[in-house]
């Protein structure tokens, strides 16, 4: 196993309610201990967007830039332990609103979203896995009882990390849903022939294909992954799958819904449990207590790790957004346990949950 990418600083500015911040990082444990709203969260979600270009909690990016500027920076220095030696990596995002006042001039129209290795502006595609990580916090049980398509996020965050051909798979996928979607309008509205469908449909197959085998082995190496506290965790994956037989098969209420009705984009994936006293698994968002439901999404997070860890060769970093006050003694155990595999930097709003760890850096925030 060789060392991965880890951060060693960030450098933020005007990112949500930090100005202009610096915060440097140990290569093992990082604490972030501050008050509720004193920007922990930020920290994690600045390293987010380095990882994977994106926000795990934004609905649109320019969320991300403070209310009262026109422009966010998040810059990282990376130290890069693959190979002989020691190299650092600079990655960085630039976020703006489309536009930036220019003196009394008329506003110049800007890219809202700018990715940066080493100072070269960078496609997404190209961009994303360069520094990988596992984030893990408390909405991330709204991945047993919430809607399919943050079930379908999670494996598009994961497989991204990893895989470049699933990264252009997945842009390709969703340009071509688009547009055929917007055909199908126009053939329900206009009547325009089914053959304008052709193009698109072998794009939407192709590129759908390969995103459903990926999301198929990816539940399959999680399904592996051994139980927790006697509690036999698995997820059963619910494929849409998508082929020429199957857009012919509801070629008549795709035009009647403007949409297109099969494909990875309607995947979706459930939590079962077992314990050693049933005799068949219950549905983990019906049947479940709320503990047995943070346990199922504990055990899927360190499935996480473990196959960043086996398809890369490298160890992800894992970042912890106050999650102790989610878990009772015995689970906290297995996340310290966990915690100490790879760089890891936590945020609490309770330092008495973390007092045990060793060899701990503490970066403090005032509210």
């Amino acid at each position: 196993m060789s060392e991965a990418m880890s951060v060693l600083k960030i450098h933020l500015s005007n990112f949500r309610n930090i100005e202009d911040k610096l915060f440097e990082f140990s290569q093992k444990t990082t604490v972030i201990v501050g008050p509720n709203a004193s920007g922990k969260t930020n920290i994690l979600e600045s390293l987010f967007l380095l990882s994977t270009g994106k926000s795990f909690r934004a609905r649109i990016e320019e969320e991300m830039i403070n209310y009262d500027e026109e422009v966010a920076r998040a810059k990282g220095l990376f130290k890069d332990g693959v190979g002989k030696g020691e190299s650092t990596i600079k990655l960085e995002a630039v976020l703006t609103r489309g536009e930036i006042g220019v003196g009394t001039a008329k506003p110049e129209k800007v890219a809202r979203k700018r990715m940066l290795v080493n100072g070269v502006s960078k496609r997404l595609i190209d961009f994303a896995g360069n520094f990988r990580m596992v984030l893990f916090g408390p909405w991330d049980l709204e991945l047993v009882t919430e809607s399919p398509s943050i079930r379908r996020r999670f494996l598009d965050t994961v497989l991204s990390q990893v895989d470049r051909e699933y990264r252009r798979a997945a842009l390709s996928y969703e340009k071509g849903l688009r547009q055929r979607n917007k055909l199908l309008f126009r053939m329900r509205e206009e009547g325009l022939p089914r053959s304008q469908l052709l193009f698109w449909d072998r794009l939407i197959i192709k590129n759908g294909n390969y995103i459903s085998q990926k999301r198929e082995e990816l539940i399959g190496f999680i399904n592996n992954k051994p139980s927790l506290n006697e509690q036999d965790f698995t997820v059963e994956y619910d494929k849409s799958a998508i082929s020429e037989a199957r857009l012919e098969q509801y070629k008549d209420e795709e035009v009647a819904a403007a949409t297109t009705l099969v494909g990875p984009h309607r995947d979706d994936f459930c939590f079962k449990v077992k314990n050693p006293d049933n005799k068949r698994a219950r549905e983990l968002a019906r049947y479940g207590s709320r503990g047995e439901q943070r346990m199922g999404v504990l055990w899927l997070k360190l499935a996480e790790l473990a196959f960043i860890k086996s398809e890369t060769g490298e160890k992800p970093t894992l970042l912890l957004d106050d999650i102790f006050s989610e878990l009772d003694p015995d689970h906290r155990k297995v996340v310290m346990k966990a915690s100490k595999g790879q760089q890891t930097i936590i945020t609490t709003a309770n330092p008495h949950f973390v007092e045990k760890l060793e060899k701990v850096e503490k970066i403090r925030l005032n509210g």
